[in-house]
């Protein structure tokens, strides 16, 4: 029973996961519309944080404050702060799809750092043809990008920034391997990256208008409680449970749901050149992912049915030896 709840609760973390980073990209930038994204971006880490504790509060009675859970909180800061600042700038020049399309190379970046850090990755011929199709993919729209300025560039070079840090806080926390809830160690990441946003806010923010669009404030909400709370839990909770690759491997859903949410919700327009990109990234992910482990799958199953057969043919061999041979009596076998 035990056994099904687990089974049960990793599915609906994992689908969670889709619905919340498909849907993640474009209320990034309608947090920002109106007002700086520094102030949608705190506003929503303030709302997180002040969540994510009273929970932790109710239900732990507390966050461990150890030496290997201060690493892992660093570990879980290093992406809420850097890769949330990255990609919230990043978002102002890109539509919102492509802000996914860019996180679908994230099992890539996984396993490069998974090699060096947690040792569990091999780089296998399918993983390098597969990240050199998914990369492929990337120069596609790279090009497509060029023609619209400078700014779209630098959108794209700050979402892969943001997708470098987040995956390396991923690979980084399963390298560490401290068993803790998945809660709390989004409030300990949240915690330790409050400072920062609060700084970032005073140094760097414009003044919050009088009045904020309610778009605007809606957005901000759903990111706080849903992207920052439902969300972080949710990839922690799986992240602790399954491999850093098979969490990633969510990305290969959300960028083909994020493009069509961009699309019908904010009438974003999806180019020939996005569209190509984004099967070339799709493509190279599926043969990064799954080529090698299917091969391998089919071997295992070719060497077991030559196992199962050799036992049967010896068998079919020595019955054939002991009817070919005389009875014991000397006299012959009637026919």
């Amino acid at each position: 029973m035990n056994t099904k709840n687990n089974t049960l609760l990793i599915i609906t973390a994992y689908l969670s996961v889709i619905i919340i980073w498909s849907t993640t990209p474009l209320a990034i930038k309608w947090s920002s519309q109106g007002i700086d994204f520094i102030n949608g971006l705190s506003l929503r880490m303030f709302i997180g944080t002040s969540l994510a504790l009273i929970l932790s509060l109710f239900l732990y009675k507390g966050i461990p404050m150890h030496t290997k859970a201060r690493q892992v909180y660093i570990a879980s800061a290093l992406a809420i702060y850097g890769a949330m600042m990255f990609v919230y700038w990043g978002a102002q020049y890109i539509p919102s799809g492509l802000v996914s399309v860019l996180f679908g190379l994230s099992p890539i970046f996984t396993t490069l750092f998974s090699v060096y850090l947690i040792k569990s990755e091999r780089l296998y011929l399918s993983k390098v043809l597969g990240s050199a199709l998914g990369l492929t993919g990337l120069g596609i729209i790279f090009i497509d990008r060029i023609n619209l300025g400078d700014q779209a560039l630098f959108g794209i070079g700050a979402t892969l920034i943001s997708v470098t840090l987040h995956t390396s806080s991923a690979v980084w926390i399963k390298h560490l391997n401290e068993p803790l809830p998945a809660l709390v160690v989004t409030a300990g990441g949240l915690l330790f990256s409050l400072p920062l946003f609060i700084l970032s806010y005073v140094l760097f923010a414009a003044p919050l208008p009088e009045q904020i669009p309610s778009r605007t404030l809606g957005a901000i909400l759903y990111l706080g409680i849903m992207g920052s709370i439902a969300g972080f839990v949710s990839y922690y909770y799986i992240l602790s449970r399954l491999s850093a690759t098979s969490v990633a491997l969510a990305t290969l859903i959300t960028p083909i749901s994020a493009l069509l949410i961009g699309k019908w919700f904010n009438n974003e327009v999806i180019t020939s050149s996005i569209l190509s990109g984004t099967i070339c990234v799709l493509t190279g992910l599926v043969m990064h992912q799954f080529y090698g482990p299917l091969v391998k799958s089919l071997q295992r199953d070719k060497k077991s049915l030559q196992r199962n057969k050799s036992p049967q043919r010896d068998n079919d061999l020595q019955h054939k030896a002991n009817n070919s041979q005389p009875d014991t009596d000397g006299s012959e076998k009637i026919k």
